[in-house]
């Protein structure tokens, strides 16, 4: 009879014991499967929420002088006349290699303009931004607004300080510079720059200020969940060569180290869990041994030699290594499918068939066999067939 013939008996006439050992270590792999799986998906469905969630590249002129803070990035004066960056060089942006990984581009022109309420003579000085609504909206999606969002070039969106310092309410008119605009809106306190300042539209700023087609700086948001962002910024440097282009490192970083955190938590709980299903299956397949003294006594009896009472045992630990491999793989492919949207609050989630996982997976639950199996086998292959039979 055939080594292998044996194996494959041995497995079928003790089925409990097979099916025991078959439950942990597919029950490792799947958990193994899932928690990569849903890991990795969320992570990346996380880090896409994450990069449109706020700009993390800044676009200035090279050559100002810096005086004030927007963003955590230190701008150019607000009060200088030359260096802008020019609205048209902006659109090239959207022709870099990694253009797909762009997804919000706003400009801005910021400057100092006066100000007065209603009837009141007395001129105030305050900061105005000009914007695309349509961009700033996209990348400001924490914004929060008392009121609309502006619905014409007449009308300002407003920082909670400016709304308290001018004594201003949704629907109030304001001059700014001799020229009439509506309050649609004001924003909710958010402790950044945006609480001191009016937001128009572009177009609006930029004839306010008599700076027609430039633009002080531009906020981008670049998918960076799967592109490095320096590369980015590098490709953005290239076709704006008299831009200073700077990725926001804080919030890159903070980003990416959240996607660490996840995947190291996964790869943690996972290794904890194969872990003990190594522990547990080398004490079943001892065990098993162990009972099986008289049955290993009896080949050793009829010649069958040591190495072939290890290729016995190790063939048995194989197969059930790699059937636990292949059934732990699809049960939690299947489960991750299942969960994956869940976990990741929307339903646009794809969960792929994962070639070099299900490879993994395979050579991990055969090594946790070899692994827990390969001191069983020898002890068994060293069993005293005269010992052995005097126990019959």
């Amino acid at each position: 009879m055939k080594l292998y013939s044996i194996s494959i008996k041995n497995l079928l006439r003790h089925k409990l014991r097979t099916f025991l050992l078959l439950f942990v270590l597919v029950l490792a792999i799947f958990t193994f499967v899932v928690l990569i799986t849903i890991s990795r998906v969320v992570n990346e469905n996380f880090a896409k929420q994450l990069d449109e969630y706020g700009a993390n590249i800044l676009v200035t002129p090279k050559s100002n002088s810096l005086s004030i803070t927007y963003g955590g990035m230190m701008i150019s004066s607000v009060e200088y006349e030359k260096n802008e960056l020019r609205e048209d060089d902006i659109l090239k942006i959207r022709t870099i290699k990694n253009r797909e990984n762009i997804s919000v581009v706003s400009p801005k022109l910021i400057g100092i303009v006066k100000v007065n309420v209603g009837s009141n003579s007395l001129m105030k000085s305050a900061i105005i931004c000009g914007v695309n609504f349509e961009s700033e909206f996209k990348l400001k999606k924490w914004w929060k607004i008392l009121g609309r969002k502006p619905s014409g070039k007449d009308e300002v969106v407003i920082g909670s300080e400016v709304a308290r310092s001018f004594n201003l309410k949704i629907g109030d008119v304001v001059n700014i510079e001799a020229q009439v605009f509506k309050v649609s809106g004001i924003l909710e306190e958010t402790g950044s720059q945006d609480d001191l300042m009016i937001f128009a539209d572009l177009r609006s700023v930029q004839d306010l200020l008599k700076k027609h087609g430039t633009i002080t700086l531009a906020e981008v948001a670049a998918l960076c969940y799967n592109c490095p962002v320096e590369e980015i910024v590098r490709q953005i440097s290239d076709v704006l060569p008299n831009a200073k282009v700077t990725a926001i490192k804080q919030l890159v970083e903070s980003r990416m180290e959240v996607m660490h955190r996840f995947g190291k938590f996964s790869f943690g709980i996972s290794g904890i869990i194969l872990l003990i299903s190594a522990l547990i299956i080398f004490t079943n397949i001892l065990a098993s041994v162990n009972e099986r003294t008289k049955e290993i006594g009896i080949l050793r009896t009829i010649g069958y030699k040591q190495n072939h009472i290890m290729r016995v045992i190790l063939t048995e630990i194989l197969v059930i290594s790699f059937v636990s491999g292949l059934l732990g793989y699809l049960l939690g492919w299947g489960v991750s499918m299942i969960v994956s949207p869940i976990l990741s609050g929307t339903t646009n989630v794809k969960v792929s068939f994962d070639w070099i996982l299900f490879i993994l997976s395979i050579f991990i639950s055969l090594g946790i066999g070899i692994i827990a199996g390969i001191y069983p086998a020898t002890k068994a292959s060293k069993i005293d067939p005269i010992v052995a039979l005097r126990a019959l």
